[in-house]
């Protein structure tokens, strides 16, 4: 019986992480695994060993014009016929599609060769590639029950999983996780490149107004390369304690060093905060497909695991949150209390169950 699973991963961050943690867990189980990415995911997973990664064309489905959805629907239909001519060389046994557009045309070419495929949906609305290809998957795997967007019809292709993060954030725990008034904030500012260039130019005035009111900080921040010297200055000139980085795909080592997040709300990194017991103010990418960041933020909140401002209100309201966060220990302490009687630790277990289902079927 083959055991090769491709796994189908989107551009972003959002789904190449968890299609890469699936990769280093199903290896280990001995299956015989290839990443399927366009050049994006590829700039992602490029530095990665021992996986074999498959570089494939796609496209979104543009319509700010006739001129745009025609050629964007040119795109896709060569994507997918260059996907069958893939599949038809390397056949797999199934194939896991991530989510994003990338991930669209090799799971409708895996439906036209009736090769089993199942969808992976990591959001609290699901996401249009996910929607589309729906009909046509074996499942839609979940990590949320509360999942909108799916029509009645397919309700029962939904099988929660977890969120797949990382093992080593699943079984992280960090011990003197006792929060003390006025303790220093130790503070992990988190996002993606655009999130970088939003947080770099508003949060530091932001945390230097806390340093003038007494408020005890030290800064972890990612930022693009090209804002080093501008953050490294402005930290110094002012006196502020910060450790600036990057691009980091071993997070759990600053989780160590931190009492408190600032973020984006993917769905992914909010998973990994709340695993890891690390409370976060969530700040959602307004552009978001669906606005999906802004309900992501409002799940988390709404189980007391977070807090919540939006971008434009940041100048408004972080200050005040933060002056609170340093006044009060309580205010972390449940928030961590909350957060500990959460886990994804079943969501390995859950996808092998899947598995073990779906390779047992006659057809």
């Amino acid at each position: 019986m083959s055991k090769k699973i491709f796994i189908a991963i989107g551009g972003t961050g959002g789904h190449v992480f968890p299609g890469y943690n699936l990769a280093r867990h199903l290896e280990k189980k001995n299956y015989e695994i290839e990443l399927i990415s366009d050049k994006r995911g590829f700039n992602f997973l490029k530095k990665t060993e021992n996986l074999k990664i498959s570089v494939l064309p796609s496209s979104p489905l543009i319509k700010k014009n006739v001129f745009s959805l025609f050629f964007s629907l040119s795109l896709i239909l060569y994507s997918i016929l260059r996907s069958l001519v893939f599949l038809i060389f390397n056949r797999p046994k199934i194939i896991f599609g991530m989510g994003g557009y990338s991930s669209f045309p090799i799971c409708i070419a895996a439906a036209l060769l009736k090769i089993k495929f199942l969808t992976y949906e990591n959001n609290l609305i699901v996401g249009k590639a996910n929607e589309y290809l729906l009909p046509f998957a074996k499942k839609m795997l979940v990590s949320h029950e509360e999942l909108e967007g799916v029509s009645q019809k397919y309700k029962y292709k939904i099988f929660k999983v977890g969120n797949i993060i990382k093992k080593e954030i699943i079984t992280f725990f960090e011990k003197n996780q006792k929060i003390k008034k006025n303790d220093q904030l130790k503070i992990l500012v988190l996002g993606g490149s655009q999130a970088a260039k939003i947080f770099a130019e508003t949060l530091p005035k932001i945390f230097l107004q806390c340093i003038n009111e007494g408020i005890q900080l030290k800064i972890f921040q990612h930022c693009l390369s090209s804002q080093n010297e501008q953050l490294n200055t402005f930290y110094k000139n002012n006196n502020i304690d910060f450790e600036i980085f990057n691009f980091s795909d071993q997070l759990e080592g600053y989780f160590s060093k931190v009492n408190l997040a600032i973020t984006r709300s993917g769905s992914s990194v909010l998973a990994e905060l709340t695993n890891a017991n690390i409370p976060f103010i969530s700040v959602p990418l307004p552009s978001s497909a669906d606005n999906h960041q802004l309900k992501n933020a409002y799940f988390y909140k709404s189980k007391n695991f977070s807090f919540l401002i939006e971008e434009k209100d940041l100048n408004e309201k972080l200050l005040f949150l933060l002056r609170d966060i340093y006044k009060n220990s309580a205010i972390l302490s449940r928030i961590i209390l909350n957060q500990s009687q959460f886990s994804d630790k079943n969501v390995y277990n859950n996808i092998d169950q899947v598995l073990k289902e779906l390779t047992n079927e006659k057809n």
